[in-house]
């Protein structure tokens, strides 16, 4: 099964991602886990990222592409794989296409978390208590939604075009999303 989780920032995504990818038995990639790991090594990559992280904006193509592509060809990824975060751009759809053909296999399905934005900045805002993430101010998250909503919510239609999209509902207990979101995705056949 290759997926993408989509939805803006405090919809559930990578809450969402590891339940759906352990059900298929494929692994959940992150770009922001990878953006916050090479943060906290002090890499070259993560005081790049961190400078976009901190404004709320995203990561530039170039450098989220590389990293898709390397994660994607690593081998516990060739029967499948869930992508949380990406892509984010239309131009990162081209690129994430380019990625699957070359492999032989073809996107399954593009899921997205619909959830209403005050709903959203709460999630946010409570996050950033519980976990400690700098990023999480009320007005980054604002930012976030904003870039979101320019730059990512086009994909849906992109999706919905080549009848991959399968919106879910993503309010209500954790449980009860990821029921949703299985329910949705049972019946999809894989490629």
């Amino acid at each position: 099964m290759r997926l993408i989780l989509m939805g803006p920032p405090g919809a559930g995504k990578g809450t969402q991602a590891r339940f759906v990818a352990e059900h298929f038995g494929v692994p959940a990639i992150s770009t922001g886990d990878i953006f916050r790991a090479n943060v906290s090594q002090g890499t070259p990559l993560g005081v790049e990222a961190q400078r976009y992280m901190d404004s709320g904006e995203y990561v530039p193509d170039e450098v989220t592409n590389r990293m898709v592509r390397a994660r994607i060809d690593e081998p516990d990824a060739a029967p499948g794989f869930l992508l949380d975060g990406y892509p984010r751009t239309l131009d990162q759809v081209e690129e994430l296409d380019g990625m699957i053909a070359h492999t032989g296999h073809s996107l399954d399905a593009a899921v997205v978390l619909t959830v209403d934005a005050e709903e959203l900045v709460q999630r946010l805002l409570q996050r950033a208590q519980t976990d400690g993430r700098a990023d999480d101010t009320e007005d980054v998250i604002r930012r976030r939604q904003e870039v979101y909503t320019e730059q990512t919510e086009p994909l849906i239609g992109v999706y919905r075009e080549r009848g991959l999209l399968v919106e879910v509902d993503g309010m209500g207990e954790v449980d009860e999303v990821t029921q949703r979101i299985f329910d949705a995705l049972d019946d999809i056949p894989q490629s």
